[in-house]
């Protein structure tokens, strides 16, 4: 099943003068709403958040970025590009030192007063709006075809839509949904309401999300989780073993609680559930392995090349 993109692409006879070079140009509408005049053949481009990163390399296009966020921390190699602040902090002077002749923007996090910024300097920047796996998806696409990778982007999709059908077919049966606690603060207790990544992976992965409602990332005290009965418990934590071994050792001070009685403390790494990239495919995998191992097993569902 391949989605398709509202993406709309006129050539025009235009000129476009970013860092005093002259381009052919293409104008696009992105994801809120906007037209933007993009190069034919952007060579100079910064990502404004750790997701866009991860897309760009996914696509094969790295050699593009002149620069990224401050938490593009995946891949290895995009450790090693400049930095332009944090994607709620940007540097403005850093991005326009870097002379991009395009900015890829994420709506939820970027400064629009920055955004502004950068276009009254002519520099263009696209902004995107991912929701939802098949929303992120449509962003691959998008981003595939303005960086000339569209075949690329199509078998990045491709394999994320094979991947997420073959969880769908394995769940479609269960009579049983188990109860799952997905914590990702600490001190408080936070958890992940309907409209997140994460309750959309826990449900496709035959989950129960008891934090399900309207409030994105909702509040908990102990006594409300203890009385909530998680049946599995997802804990997820940048600090990754250090922060999941002192929740686990919390939480294990409960020995009724089943998901202490049945050994289902988990630790995943938070990236697979928040960052809209093709690793959710990953934590959607990851998760349907927790919550149904008798379907699943614990080893990886095998990949498509």
């Amino acid at each position: 099943m391949n989605y398709k993109t509202p993406i709309a692409i006129i050539l025009i006879a235009g000129i476009f003068f970013p860092a005093n070079h002259i381009y052919a140009s293409k104008i696009f509408t992105d994801q809120i709403g906007r037209k933007v005049s993009i190069p034919e053949n952007p060579i100079r481009v910064v990502s404004l958040a750790p997701s866009i990163t991860e897309i760009v390399f996914a696509l094969g296009q790295e050699h593009r970025l002149a620069g990224v966020t401050r938490f593009s921390d995946y891949p290895e190699a995009a450790k090693k590009l400049p930095r332009v602040g944090s994607y709620v902090h940007l540097d403005l002077e850093k991005i326009v030192s870097l002379k991009p002749d395009l900015c890829i923007a994420i709506k939820d996090g970027n400064p629009k007063i920055v955004i502004s910024r950068l276009e009254s300097l002519n520099i263009p920047v696209y902004a995107v709006n991912p929701r939802n796996l098949k929303t992120v998806m449509q962003t691959i696409t998008e981003i595939g075809i303005f960086l000339n990778a569209c075949e690329k982007a199509s078998l990045v999709v491709n394999n994320m839509n094979s991947r997420i059908q073959r969880v769908k077919t394995k769940i479609a049966n269960v009579t049983y949904r188990p109860r799952v606690f997905f914590q990702i603060g600490i001190a408080p207790i936070v958890s992940v309401g309907t409209h997140t990544f994460a309750h959309e992976l826990i449900e496709l992965a035959g989950g129960n999300n008891l934090s399900k409602g309207p409030i994105p990332y909702p509040r908990f005290s102990k006594e409300q989780v203890l009385s909530l009965s998680p049946e599995v418990f997802i804990i997820t934590s940048m600090s990754r073993n250090t922060i999941f071994n002192q929740v686990k050792k919390e939480w294990s001070k409960w020995p009724r609680l089943p998901a202490v009685r049945d050994e289902r403390i988990y630790l995943e790494d938070s990236n697979l559930s928040d960052r809209p990239t093709p690793r959710l495919v990953d934590g959607l995998e990851y998760l349907a392995r927790r919550i149904h191992p008798e379907l699943f097993g614990f080893e990886p569902i095998e990949k498509e090349n």
